[in-house]
């Protein structure tokens, strides 16, 4: 069966996966604020909403516990594909909702897809994405994500004016049904992980994959061997034990990495995206917007979003993972600490906002177009900075022996925190109103002096030379100082293959003058 070589159009199709995550959260963001909604849910509480939210969180933290399970043993390949069918069943029920019960049933059972391809498809294409490239390919997992919240938002928006009753959301939790069935069919096309293959002993079709990939079809490219040299030097060290359990990611030599994936991805949640992912129209109402203008000005942060990260993946392989967390983890403080001042100084409490009891805290004018302003600076450096590297550094710092687990385990940090925040940021904007964001802000402090001391610097360096760098001893800020193995192994064979070239043609010249 014919196979795709090309690594951005495998990352294209992919992380599809990723934008089902995006469709789920535009899908439920893009209707909280529209009457048809609510009067056939019976106006949910603040509380009642924040766990209609947070259902499809549950469901994508247990997805993403069972992901490195279900990934080892069937193949990364065959883990999407039945997430894909999950996620099918998912938007039918969700289409087919009676009742808030429905509702919450069909949102986890999406949820479960979900869970399996946000853990998943990074470790898929970290596993066959070159060293060079591997942050850019991988971050279009969440470029994809991106652009799933913008086109299902725009959907939900064209559907909420344009039809009339309950259909509205029907169609438009319906339609989420075709992107899992495109991403069905194309993994058909799919080459599996060539780490995968060789931890079952598949030694031909990981040499096969790797030459597909990175030579062109050309088993005897230097790059290829070497990989193939790793990779194998990789398979050996996962068979010395029994299969992974997750207790066993908490031992004596792996401990270290999986504090550092599991909070990278608690840390990307308490960062606040979900203040502005999935409530963003809350915020903009209590800054004085409705109707249509709340929905186009909550688009307006979807794309901003979607191009801060699209122009940053081409340099993100340039700059450390290190730079870019630190960066956006006290830029998105500062930003905290503004809206919450802002809000404090110039807004008031009031019963209710345009008609919606959830919400108890009203500000106007230019104090008001501030926090709209900011809330899209926010957006923006969440788009340059954390949200492409937290996935990439929690795919990439794991063993092969521990890779699936392992990441599936930091997934599941990302989406019980995901599940958390999606139900507390309804009610603490009901409750604690501005005070919310000063939550957020010493999250940011926090999260700022924990990446300092203990996340070690990953970029550029092949998935076996990342095992050196948490084996040594050197600090976190120092580990950029760690000589480039696989470089250097790869110009010592490059220059062993042009060198015996050279002794080739002098031979074969001495033996044209003898004739």
């Amino acid at each position: 069966m014919y196979r795709i070589s090309n690594i951005y159009v495998l990352a294209a199709f992919g992380t599809i996966g990723g934008a089902l995550f995006g469709f789920d959260i535009s899908s439920m963001s893009a209707w909280i604020g529209v009457a048809t909604y609510m009067d056939y849910f019976g106006h949910p509480s603040s509380n009642l909403q924040g766990g209609i939210t947070a259902s499809m969180s549950a469901g994508s933290f247990a997805g993403s516990i069972a992901a490195g399970w279900i990934s080892d043993r069937i193949g990364r390949r065959g883990a999407l594909k039945i997430a894909s069918l999950v996620w099918i069943v998912g938007a039918m029920v969700q289409c087919s909702s009676k009742s808030v019960t429905h509702l919450v049933a069909g949102r986890v059972v999406s949820g479960l897809a979900i869970g399996v391809t946000s853990s998943q498809t990074p470790v898929y294409l970290s596993e066959l994405a070159p060293a060079r490239i591997r942050g850019r390919i991988v971050g279009i997992q969440q470029w994809a994500i991106e652009w799933g919240i913008l086109i299902m938002y725009l959907i939900a928006y064209g559907c909420a004016v344009g039809v009339a009753g309950p259909a509205a959301f029907r169609i438009c939790w319906g339609i989420q049904a075709v992107p899992g069935l495109i991403l069905f069919i194309a993994l058909w096309f799919f080459p599996e992980s060539p780490r995968w293959l060789a931890s079952k002993e598949r030694w031909e079709e990981a040499l096969d994959v790797l030459a597909l990939m990175h030579g062109k079809g050309n088993r005897h490219d230097p790059v290829v061997q070497l990989e193939f040299e790793e990779v194998q030097e990789a398979a050996r060290v996962a068979h010395q034990a029994k299969d992974v359990s997750f207790l066993a990611l908490f031992g004596p030599r792996i401990w270290k990495r999986t504090a550092c994936g599991m909070s990278v991805q608690m840390w990307q949640q308490l960062l606040g995206g979900n203040v502005a992912m999935y409530y963003v129209v809350y915020i903009f109402e209590m800054a004085g917007m409705t109707g249509n203008t709340t929905l186009w000005s909550s688009a307006i942060q979807y794309v901003i979003f979607l191009v801060t990260t699209g122009v940053m993946l081409p340099f993100i392989d340039r700059i450390g993972r290190r730079t870019l967390l630190l960066t956006g983890s006290v830029c998105c403080m500062a930003v905290h600490f503004t809206i919450a001042g802002v809000m404090a100084s110039y807004g008031h409490a009031v019963p209710e906002v345009d008609g919606n009891a959830n919400l108890t805290w009203e500000i106007k004018g230019s104090a008001a177009m501030a926090v709209i302003a900011f809330s899209y600076i926010f957006t923006g450096i969440y788009g340059f900075t954390w949200a492409p590297t937290g996935w990439i550094y929690a795919s990439e710092i794991f063993p092969l022996k521990y890779r699936a687990k392992g990441v599936g385990l930091s997934a599941s940090a990302n989406w019980i925190f995901n599940f958390a925040l999606a139900y507390f940021v309804a009610p603490a904007f009901h409750n604690i109103q501005w005070r919310t964001y000063i939550i957020f802000g010493v999250f940011c402090f926090t999260m700022t002096i924990h990446v300092f001391f203990t996340y070690p610097e990953t970029v550029g360096r092949t998935l076996e030379e990342i095992d050196m760098v948490f084996d040594t001893d050197i600090k976190p800020w120092r580990t950029n100082q760690i000589e480039d193995k696989f470089r250097m192994e790869l110009e010592q064979k490059q220059g062993r293959v042009v060198e015996g070239d050279a002794k080739e043609e002098g031979s074969n010249a001495s033996h044209e003058e003898v004739v």
